[in-house]
């Protein structure tokens, strides 16, 4: 018989238990109740947080989402409003600005809790540095890029190198998409704009001063070939953001991008995103590293750190 700690590090349903830990006892045979003095929202506050993947705007209101930060023990929320290239918008100079126009609306109105990502449209080169240096010089710290242009685009290298100049970190939409028969696809046929794990391997090859953030492992897809593929480029970091949350999936990406290149992130996942770093074998010194540390860190080297 599995104790209930057992079963929140060994099964995928960790961020499920954890939404109903207050309640949870009422679950278990009287047998077991013995084990369950084990609080997943106890164990949560443990650790200082940093969302590294979230947005506004987009889903749910700013409400909930402090809402859902306070109870889990996130400290700061680090936010973007981007533009998809599947909607009918072409995320034009002023559209891409009105959506930065949001987030440092959320900054200015609820001080301290959330830290802005600058989203900018890179088939508009001219006005992405001008809307970079804005932002940034709103108190922005980083860049989030969606799926416009790929990674390794031409269009990207004078944006990567601003980047480089600020010491900022950019935060990439990743998609990565399942094989058949053995072999995955090159591209997926969902988002077919969208930079693959080879795209990120050419960027941080050409540019290894860079920092990248490779996003979502949670978010579907084939991240374990992600992992496989970027784990030896020391300037790609990868979040734990997203709903597809399997079991094995923090231990998995710590074996190959090691304790200080993953970062936290929700996307909106928030019970996900807090149960399956918990529910890992990692020590609390690691699960402080990725929860909180290794964001803050990135952010240390722009002065930006979180004190």
């Amino acid at each position: 018989m599995i104790t209930r700690r057992d079963f929140f590090r060994n099964t995928a349903l960790s961020a499920a238990a954890l939404a109903l830990t207050d309640n949870f006892e009422s679950l278990l045979p009287e047998k077991e109740k013995a084990n369950a003095a084990y609080n997943i929202l106890k164990e949560s506050l443990k650790f200082r947080k940093i969302d590294a993947h979230e947005h506004v705007g987009l889903s749910g209101t700013i409400d909930f989402q402090l809402e859902m930060a306070d109870k889990l023990g996130i400290e700061k929320l680090v936010v973007s409003k981007i533009i998809s290239a599947d909607s009918n918008s072409k995320a034009t100079p002023e559209e891409v600005r009105a959506c930065n126009d949001e987030v440092l609306k959320a900054i200015k109105n609820y001080p301290g809790r959330y830290l802005g990502w600058c989203f900018v449209n890179p088939l508009y080169g001219k006005e992405a540095l001008e809307e970079i240096n804005r932002c940034t010089g709103e108190g922005m710290i980083g860049l989030k890029v969606y799926n416009q242009v790929k990674i390794n685009d031409p269009l990207f290298y004078p944006i990567i190198e601003k980047m480089i100049s600020l010491k900022m970190i950019i935060l990439m939409h990743a998609h990565c998409g399942l094989g058949v028969g053995g072999k995955r696809t090159k591209y997926g046929n969902i988002q077919p704009n969208s930079s693959i794990p080879e795209d990120f391997a050419e960027a941080a090859k050409r540019f290894p001063e860079a920092m990248f953030q490779y996003a979502h492992t949670g978010g579907g897809g084939d991240w374990q070939y992600a992992c496989k593929m970027l784990k030896d480029y020391k300037n790609v970091y990868i979040d734990t953001s997203g709903s597809n949350n399997e079991g094995t999936m923090v231990d998995y990406t710590l074996d190959h991008f090691g304790e200080d290149r993953i970062f936290f992130g929700t996307d909106g996942s928030y019970y996900q995103g807090v149960g399956t770093i918990l529910a890992s074998k990692l020590n609390d010194s690691q699960k402080h590293k990725i929860f909180f540390e290794n964001f803050n860190e990135v952010l240390r080297k722009s002065g930006n750190n979180i004190i």
